[in-house]
């Protein structure tokens, strides 16, 4: 069985300050260490928690400022 790589786009660039979204995922480490590698790509700090939201689990990520 071949995996495949998805290609994710985080909108750290549309997340206004102090602002959040979710990212549903059952790989949650993986999903942070991209999803935080991105925001500082853009020079944005971001902090990054596991949780669930509407019954799913996933990352909600934040923007710090």
């Amino acid at each position: 069985m071949t995996s495949r790589k998805i290609k994710m786009h985080y909108p750290w660039l549309n997340t206004p300050a102090k602002g959040a979204f979710f990212v549903p995922t059952l790989k949650l480490q993986d999903v942070k260490e991209t999803g935080l590698k991105a925001a500082l790509h853009h020079g944005i700090i971001g902090k990054a928690e596991f949780g669930t939201f509407e019954g799913k689990i996933g990352v909600r990520f934040t923007r710090v400022r």
